[in-house]
């Protein structure tokens, strides 16, 4: 394609590193679709004649076909998918295809191709987190009254309800979903017709290409537009987010089935057993899924990298964009549908979870807070008392509930056997009612609101 500068070919060395249709073949559908509209806008600007374009049309459709065959005569000496696009054109149609090039050029012909892809990826994965949130309203309304304690330090601390720790997760996964949804909406924009750096000379009509392509408008500046790889780099900020919250759902269900817990039990479907203890089942799937975080982080570091320092405009490094960006969304779309699927699977151990539920002493801020409401202490008071409650109770062996009306009225003497009311996992979680809290109640009109969001 540069032979009229270069009279020799490129050592095999230069050709092996240079080439890149290995893995930027998967860019075909958006070559072949910027390819179209840019044909169409040409013919319209009168820069080719209706008899080429009609040519081009007829070929990139006959090449379309080709691809979705598995016939495509995909070759290294093209290099990327551009040029055996245009090379097989060549075939196809004869001279024709030398106009398509017309006022475009490889920097903001990839620059579209890449976009798209990384557009069509943020569409994909927005699905697939509404599907993961789905499953996880489906699980929580079904336990939104179900005791489990809650956890800070991974130390008992109060009783939740399980529904209300399974929304914890639909809310990070909207806030996920709204970052690929701003994302996209900053990508938007469309960098055909940028040509090499600087613009074209040609009556083209960017809006029109533009508009064929689903963006809302053209870039505003060319060197920009060939330059920016922004949108790969916040669409995987958005993925490693995204990943970090898989990881800790998946690390939850791996702690949650083990014997010491023992709160959730997974089916054949998702787990594994080992080559030499026939007692294991193993949460594989969930370890895969919090593994592969890495590799989200892993891209995001090594596009920056790629980016940082470079000068405008476009740099072949840029070239090294697409191999991470490829795997990351591979890696987060197999995640969150294994995530949907564990999560669709997975039955909880009710009678577990709720004998955990009371352990650790995790009704003590109940404990303190009717001394606040019944008594009039202040909080810091009540605080010094219940603590002085938690101990006696470890003296004797038993857990507050079990503390005898006299030990506890030797701490304040107004305390009465009214006190007991409270002193439960269950009257825990039925009065944390304010919004947002874990009452089962509460916990319905929270799956119901997000019904309604996902709807």
């Amino acid at each position: 394609m540069w032979g009229g500068r270069f009279s020799g070919k490129p050592a095999e060395l230069m050709q092996a590193i240079n080439v890149s249709i290995g893995f930027d073949k998967r860019l075909a559908a958006q070559d072949l679709a910027g390819s179209r509209a840019h044909a169409a806008m040409l013919r319209k600007a009168g820069v080719i004649s209706s008899e080429d374009e009609a040519a081009i049309q007829g070929g990139l459709a006959q090449i379309e076909a080709e691809i979705a065959a598995g016939t495509f005569p995909f070759r290294d000496e093209y290099e990327d998918i551009h040029m055996n696009v245009e090379a097989r054109l060549r075939e196809l149609i004869g001279p024709a295809a030398g106009r398509l090039h017309t006022a475009r050029s490889r920097n903001d012909q990839v620059a579209l191709d890449f976009r798209m892809w990384v557009r069509d990826a943020c569409d994909r994965t927005a699905a697939q987190i509404k599907a993961l949130q789905r499953a996880l309203l489906a699980k929580a309304e079904a336990h939104a009254g179900t005791v489990m304690p809650g956890f800070t330090h991974l130390q008992p601390a109060q009783p939740v309800t399980f529904g209300h720790h399974l929304m914890a997760y639909v809310e990070m996964f909207g806030r996920d979903a709204d970052r690929f949804a701003d994302a996209r909406t900053r990508m938007n924009e469309s960098p055909l017709g940028a040509a090499a750096l600087a613009g074209s000379p040609f009556p083209i009509d960017r809006q029109m290409t533009a508009e064929a392509l689903g963006f809302a408008r053209p870039t505003a500046n060319s060197l920009d537009s060939v330059a920016d790889r922004d949108f790969a780099l916040e669409s995987l900020a958005a993925a490693s987010i995204c990943a970090t919250h898989l990881s800790r759902l998946a690390e939850e269900i791996v702690i949650w089935m083990t014997p010491q817990f023992g709160f959730v039990k997974l089916s054949d479907a998702f787990t594994t057993g080992s080559s030499i203890m026939p007692q294991k089942k193993n949460p594989d799937a969930a370890e895969l899924v919090r593994a592969k975080a890495g590799r989200m982080l892993a891209s995001f570091t090594q596009l920056s990298v790629v980016m940082k320092g470079l000068p405008l405009t476009y740099s072949k490094d840029m070239q090294e964009d697409k191999v991470p960006t490829f795997e990351a969304f591979d890696a987060l779309e197999l995640s969150l549908l294994a995530m949907a699927g564990m999560v669709a699977d997975l039955e909880p151990n009710a009678d577990a979870m709720a004998k955990a539920a009371g352990a650790g002493f995790s009704t003590a801020t109940d404990l303190a807070d009717w001394l606040v409401r019944e008594l009039d202490l202040p909080f810091r008071d009540a605080h010094h008392v219940t603590g002085a409650a938690v101990k006696r109770a470890e003296t004797l062996g038993c857990d507050l509930a079990g503390l005898p009306l006299g030990e506890l009225q030797a701490l304040d003497g107004r305390i009465s056997a009214a006190i007991y009311d409270v002193l439960t996992p269950q009257a825990s979680v039925a009065s944390r009612r304010s919004y947002g809290g874990t009452a089962p109640d509460q916990v319905r009109a929270q799956v119901e609101r997000w019904k309604e969001k996902l709807a």
